[in-house]
């Protein structure tokens, strides 16, 4: 599967398609329509609207794209969070989209940076509930090369090999890295049983259900949310044996399946990426997004494959033991765990980087 990313909203009219490679989804029934954005290289003038084609590109929870612009005034952007993309069930203190915003905070900084542009963050301008960031353009800055990792970066979810990843200390500036096999093991289960406890917990389960996209048509006609596409699944859904309703039902084909997937996932895990922060206000996880977001890139640059598992991490009732032995295994002194992430070698990582990106890595 390809992501996926749709227009961005411009306050006062207008949208910014994203920039940057779009993969291929396998077979003929190909979503061009959803891809489009992905075809578009940062066909822009506006220094501003071209890093804003690059930034729509950034991971964020169950992929709702929920953020908006003001390009009203020259050389600013007011940034704001679409709160109708709110994820209430398994992020109902809006951490994880807070987050999210992070990620693009950071990835609209690298692309300004290859214009030579600077980029400077007021985080809530109005407060936390107002915009969640007034960004000004200024000339003077040099290229950051984690933008040639933005095409290829992606969240892989698929079983990894078992060998241990090579930790580089461009990770380790940014993250925990664990490779001990005995935390691993602690933290496969733990990954798993989270994953669990959201799956069989009714309206977390919902949540997810009613955000998939289930072929050709439906990504077509939103392509936020979570996909699945390709022969396989076409061939599923066309038979009635994928539906949103069978996925939420415990006794279900669609459920087992789902059970077998993840587990064969998520045990496949030689090593794990953790970010945390000392507190756990507004401005904390707006870092831990920007933190994120250059171990998402640098992951990618390196030859490695990153894929986050922050159920446990989520502040729900139902996951309140999952969290605890989370904060317990991994927090120190009073700090919050925010991101919890799968890290090893994909299926088709190569052993070497794709592109020559990781000499100018190791450059500084």
């Amino acid at each position: 599967m390809a992501t996926r990313r749709t227009f961005l909203k411009v306050l006062g009219g207008g949208v910014i398609l994203a920039a940057g490679g779009a993969g291929t989804f396998l077979g003929t029934r190909t979503p061009s329509k959803a891809l489009e954005p992905w075809s578009k290289a940062g066909d822009y003038e506006d220094p501003r609207m071209r890093a804003l084609s690059y930034a729509i590109l950034a991971p964020n929870p169950h992929n709702r794209q929920p953020w908006v612009v003001d390009l009203a005034v020259e050389n600013e952007i007011k940034i704001y969070r679409d709160r109708e993309k709110n994820l209430p069930e398994t992020d109902p203190f809006d951490r994880q989209l807070t987050i999210g915003m992070g990620c693009f905070l950071e990835q609209l900084s690298i692309a300004a940076s290859q214009t030579n542009h600077s980029v400077q963050f007021d985080l809530f301008p109005d407060g936390e509930n107002g915009a969640i960031a007034l960004a000004r353009f200024t000339d003077g800055a040099t290229a950051d090369p984690l933008f040639e990792a933005i095409p290829d970066r992606r969240s892989c979810k698929e079983p990894f090999e078992a060998r241990v990843p090579k930790i580089d200390t461009k990770l380790t500036e940014l993250a925990d890295i664990h490779t001990d096999t005995s935390l691993v093991s602690q933290l496969r289960n733990l990954t798993l049983d989270a994953w669990m406890v959201e799956a069989k917990t009714h309206r977390t389960m919902k949540e997810s259900t009613d955000l998939f996209r289930l072929g050709k048509a439906e990504i077509e006609a939103n392509p936020d949310g979570i996909d699945f596409s390709g022969p396989f699944f076409e061939t599923l859904i066309l038979t009635g044996l994928m539906t949103r309703e069978g996925s939420l039902d415990p006794n279900s084909f669609e459920f087992a399946e789902g059970v077998k997937i993840y587990t064969e996932m998520l045990t496949a895990t030689p090593a794990y990426a953790v970010v945390h922060t000392p507190q756990n206000d507004r401005l904390s996880q707006i870092e831990a997004g920007r933190r994120w977001l250059r171990l998402n890139l640098t992951t990618t640059a390196l030859g490695l494959s990153l894929h986050p598992v922050s159920q446990a991490l989520q502040e729900y009732p139902e996951m309140a033991e999952h969290y605890a032995t989370a904060h317990k295994l991994l927090a120190k002194n009073g700090e919050t765990i925010q991101m919890l992430g799968r890290l090893g070698y994909g299926p088709t990582t190569p052993v070497t980087p794709r592109w020559p990106l990781e000499a100018k890595l190791m450059k500084g």
